[in-house]
């Protein structure tokens, strides 16, 4: 699995990694973007003076995690031959970007060299080094410009999922809402026709007869320890732990390709999920929404999608007045024929944005 986001910064004892590491931190942080550190210290990790507590449990043998009020430290025992790969995906949930100070021979696809002396040049074991940085230059404004032009390039390397939920028992309704025809076409595959061509892998969630011409697509069952559509989402999460994922729903038939690509096109680093509004509407709409890998471990533990609105990293954007329709929820008979669906559906693409500082 991809790690996501990782740049390495490489060099001497007393280059300046740190001294880098700390302002660029500082910058991105108060960009929103969650950022990771992955320090490497050939000497040795010392956190605490023998005969302390904490470190006399660790040299017991127990992994430690130190709680305090703002902050959480654990100091785990190195068990066999990790390596670094394993870590960075351990930590890939929690960040945007992720820095890697040291690790000159480590294969990391990015990675920078900082030089402590004039005249100084990478050593050849020193591998995917794609900068070379003296101490004259502005470091600082160089590795952001870098980050401008890759970080939202590696960020939607991501693969990019549909999930089609096919809805519970449509009792208001009085038959599968995804059964339902607008025309000529069934909202189930509406649903699909509308994100086909956005994304990677449409999959349906839940279960219930489908057209033929869909069978052929991969189909997830609910899960049982939840509730609402958060019983299909979770279920795709699980599933594909390392995807981002577009959900729609059966019961919202004007949903449409331009809908989709509007939602997509606020697809950027430090986004974990895009929440649209609706003109006046109280709240955001949780569905249709975008949801990036690094929202699952916030619903895993909420009651329904629309509480991760107060979650971090969530965007809500306003949805255009010409979209409004797409985010229309049909549940019964009589609100399904008050609308009509749309003449036509454009399949222009909407440009990718771009990371701004």
């Amino acid at each position: 699995m991809d790690p996501g986001p990782v740049l390495g910064i490489c060099g001497y004892s007393g280059a300046g990694k740190t001294t880098l590491i700390e302002k660029l931190v500082r910058l991105l942080s108060g960009q929103g973007l969650a950022v990771g550190v992955v320090k490497h210290d050939a000497h040795g990790v010392t956190l605490d003076p023998a005969g302390k507590d904490t470190d006399r449990i660790f040299r017991a043998g127990a992994d430690v995690l130190l709680d305090g009020p703002d902050q959480l430290l654990m100091r785990i025992h190195r068990r066999g031959d990790a390596p670094l790969a394993d870590t960075l995906q351990w930590l890939a949930p929690y960040f945007d970007l992720i820095l890697v100070e040291g690790h000159k021979t480590t294969p990391l696809e990015h990675k920078i060299w900082l030089c402590g002396a004039a005249g100084e040049r990478p050593p050849p074991t020193a591998v995917n080094i794609r900068r070379v940085l003296k101490r004259s230059e502005d470091r600082v404004r160089i590795v952001l410009e870098l980050l401008d032009d890759w970080l939202p390039a590696a960020w939607r390397a991501t693969p990019l999922y549909a999930g089609i939920l096919l809805g519970g028992r449509s009792t208001r309704m009085g038959r599968p809402k995804h059964l339902c025809r607008t025309g000529g076409a069934t909202w189930v595959e509406r649903a699909v026709a509308s994100v086909r061509g956005c994304v990677r892998q449409v999959v349906l969630l839940g279960r219930g007869v489908v057209p033929a011409r869909l069978r052929g697509l991969p189909a997830l069952s609910d899960v049982e320890d939840a509730t609402g559509p958060l019983r299909g989402m979770l279920a795709a999460l699980r599933w594909a732990p390392r995807a981002a994922w577009l959900f729609v729903p059966c019961d919202a038939p004007l949903f449409t390709v331009d809908a989709a690509q509007w939602l997509l096109s606020h697809r950027l680093p430090g986004v974990w999920a895009i929440l649209p509004r609706r003109p006046g509407a109280a709240g955001p709409e949780p569905l249709p929404a975008y949801y990036d890998f690094r929202a699952a471990r916030f619903l895993e533990r909420v009651r329904g999608p629309v509480e991760l609105a107060a979650a971090p990293h969530v965007l809500q954007p306003l949805i255009p007045p010409e979209l409004a329709d797409a985010w229309t929820n049909v549940n019964t008979p009589a609100e399904r024929r008050t609308f009509a669906p749309p003449m036509a559906v454009s399949r222009a693409r909407t440009a990718p944005r771009r990371h701004r500082r």
